[in-house]
């Protein structure tokens, strides 16, 4: 597995969505977020499945029973959303994850989801906090897991190495 790790608004979802925009023709399994803006202003986060689903996940005007900073979650919305996301599916070919991240931990299904993830032999890029304890140092510390931080300075040359870190598992599908 990689992971792909880095400061908060580096980059990773954009490098995510750049390999997985490169990867057309396989079938990807995962998500990625994106952020809802207001006036300028981030207010939430979107979780989008690369099948087509969308679920509001975070967002400020959430009750605030879960919470990451300034956010409430919504763990059952998270729930939904990674269970059909990361299902093994013998007809997905890899899975990239965006992200292994504070709010997605908060839900027991997304980490027995990508526990599984870890173990199917399947290819899985993901991105990963550079912060945190718990789920997300444990799998930092996985001795299958190869971490790579993206920086402002190789941010634009992550895809293409990504793509090329694939290689060896386009014979498999």
């Amino acid at each position: 597995m990689l992971l792909i790790t880095g400061m908060p608004g580096v980059g990773k979802t954009t490098i995510l969505c750049k390999v997985a925009e490169q990867l057309h023709d396989r079938r990807i399994g995962g998500f990625y977020t994106q952020e809802i803006r207001k006036d300028g202003e981030r207010c939430g986060f979107l979780l989008k499945t690369f099948a087509g689903l969308q679920k509001t996940i975070a967002h400020i005007d959430f009750p605030h029973v879960h919470r990451v900073g300034k956010y409430g979650v919504d763990i059952a919305g998270i729930d939904a959303a990674v269970t059909s996301a990361l299902a093994l599916k013998a007809n997905v070919d890899l899975y990239l994850v965006d992200e292994i991240g504070k709010m997605e931990c908060l839900s027991a299904s997304f980490i027995a989801a990508m526990e599984k993830l870890f173990d199917c032999g399947k290819p899985l890029v993901a991105t990963i906090g550079k912060k945190g304890s718990g789920f997300i140092e444990q799998v930092k510390r996985r001795p299958d897991a190869l971490l790579w931080e993206a920086t402002h300075a190789n941010r634009n040359k992550l895809p293409e190495q990504i793509l090329h870190w694939l290689i060896p598992f386009s014979n498999q599908a």
